[in-house]
């Protein structure tokens, strides 16, 4: 009973003792705004000063005083540049582009931008195009047009014709060519009527015997010129000598038919373009006299007599590569063709030039003058188009033809006859100032194309395919390949008399083609 008796006084003992206290929840009337405040208040000035304090104490936030990570520029960095592209983006879609499509490829062109890329369509190429115009701004196309614009006009301007007051000798020249040129001109009518007279017949056995003649070419004499390839040769007035011009810079003189060397005239120091005979050379001029022309790739142009190996004297005033040398058919006037997109007529009595004409785009490669002696027809180094130029009174004619023009010809009164790169020998009408036909000639480039001398019945054409060919005048149709060579066909000329062809050869030889 002991047990019982004290956790009886236990039991009262505990129940005298007071009972914890029970945290009743409060009720609140109104807003806790401020309530809400005060306690945020705390927080902040109490626990979480002490937190980030208790953290550095512990080591776990690693910032030495004095030190910062400044996030905020590297973020508002990022940020201008996200609006910017919006901003773009945004321009963009306000500005309007052409659907067309070569209109956009005009646009973009104007602007210096590839106008088609690898796989682009032209839904892709017309949102390039409003990218580009988004951050140039579309004042750029305008303003790159204003200068298109401007340019068309300062070539319209550069390609207005112009006139200025000649020298007196020029128009003194021009009175004696008159006066020397309409005599020929009605006398070489007068023969034409004549020829018309003959009957028909008789004019179709004469060409089909010359036919037969050309058809029966053979090569006579194969010679070695120089060291280097020879470039020109013509035949003197009298059909009794060659001379040749080299890549070496020397000029020869030969005996024909017999290839024996007459005289090397020595002068030139680079390439040698061309050298012509005097007209009356070997003729009625004496031998110390001036009897012949000759021009190099330094603009030099040198006359020599046929009694002395240097030359009897140099014109000066080319700049630059004088291609070829031209006599006017009275031998008073030379013409010379330049690099510098000109040719000059220079009279040998008064020694000086008389004309410096311009006109071509591109450096002149040669000239001809018309057997009257009233016209000169010019031929130019052309990439995509050429012209043939006709003095006095301009006429050009163009055409579609890569590559060089070479060789204008025109013996007979109102053809004259053309070479160029595209392989072709074209036929031109004076009278009607076009072509009237177009011989597919070779397999390469027409280095030189010549009439008969005489009377203009058929063609001579020589190429870089290593052959000559003769061609009917008119008809056009092929006669006879002259095949020998062994390199470029250079110059083809043919003797007054009609018996003899020349050929002149990148290989350094010159062969002589005969009739059996």
């Amino acid at each position: 009973n002991l047990m019982s008796r004290v956790g009886c006084s236990r039991t009262q003992m505990s129940d005298d003792e007071e009972a914890p206290l029970v945290k009743k929840t409060r009720i609140f009337y109104g807003s806790l705004e401020e309530k809400e405040r005060e306690r945020l208040g705390r927080e902040a000035s109490g626990s979480g000063k002490d937190s980030v304090k208790a953290g550095i104490e512990a080591g776990n936030i690693n910032i030495s005083s004095g030190e910062s990570l400044e996030l905020e520029e590297r973020v508002t960095e990022r940020q201008s540049e996200v609006l910017a592209d919006f901003e773009r983006r945004k321009r963009a879609r306000q500005i309007t582009v052409s659907t067309d499509d070569a209109e956009v490829k005009a646009c973009l062109r104007a602007l210096r931008e590839p106008i088609t890329l690898f796989g682009e369509g032209p839904a892709e190429r017309r949102e390039r195009l409003r990218n580009i115009l988004s951050v140039v701004g579309p004042d750029a196309l305008k303003k790159s047009k204003k200068d298109d614009e401007k340019s068309k006009r300062s070539q319209e301007e550069c390609q207005q014709t112009w006139y200025h007051e000649g020298p007196t000798t020029l128009k003194e020249a021009r009175l004696w060519l008159a006066r020397y040129s309409l005599p020929r001109a009605v006398k070489r009518l007068e023969d034409a009527r004549a020829h018309r007279e003959i009957p028909e017949s008789t004019r179709t056995v004469r060409t089909q015997e010359l036919h037969k003649t050309l058809r029966n070419l053979n090569n006579f004499c194969s010679q070695i010129g120089d060291d280097r390839p020879i470039s020109f040769c013509q035949f003197s007035p009298n059909s009794k000598m060659l001379v040749t011009a080299s890549w070496s810079g020397l000029c020869k003189l030969w005996n024909v038919p017999d290839c024996t060397l007459v005289r090397t005239l020595r002068g030139h120091n680079t390439h040698v373009g061309a050298i012509c005979f005097h007209p009356q050379a070997t003729l009625t001029l004496e031998d110390s006299d001036v009897n012949m022309a000759s021009c190099a790739a330094d603009g030099s142009v040198k006359l020599w007599s046929l009694d002395s190996d240097v030359p009897v004297a140099d014109i000066e005033g080319h700049s630059m590569r004088v291609a070829r040398v031209a006599w006017h058919p009275s031998g008073r006037f030379l013409g010379t063709t330049c690099y510098d997109n000109s040719w000059r007529l220079w009279d040998l009595e008064a020694q000086e030039e008389i004309l410096h004409q311009e006109g071509h785009s591109k450096g002149v490669h040669d000239m001809q003058f018309h057997p009257d002696g009233s016209l000169a027809a010019t031929g130019a180094r052309y990439s995509s188009t050429y012209d043939l130029e006709l003095q006095p009174g301009v006429i050009q004619w163009s055409g579609k033809t890569p590559g060089p023009l070479m060789k204008p010809s025109s013996p007979f009164s109102y053809h004259a006859a053309t070479g160029s790169g595209d392989n072709t020998c074209k036929v031109w009408d004076l009278r009607r100032r076009k072509c009237i036909y177009t011989i597919p000639s070779h397999q390469n480039l027409v280095s030189s194309v010549k009439f008969q001398p005489n009377n203009g019945h058929f063609l001579l054409t020589g190429a870089y395919d290593n052959t000559a060919k003769v061609w009917t005048h008119p008809g056009w149709s092929p006669l006879k390949t002259l095949a020998g060579h062994e390199g470029k066909v250079m110059g083809v000329d043919m003797s007054p008399d009609g018996q003899l062809i020349a050929t002149c050869s990148y290989d350094r030889t010159f062969k002589l083609w005969m009739s059996e």
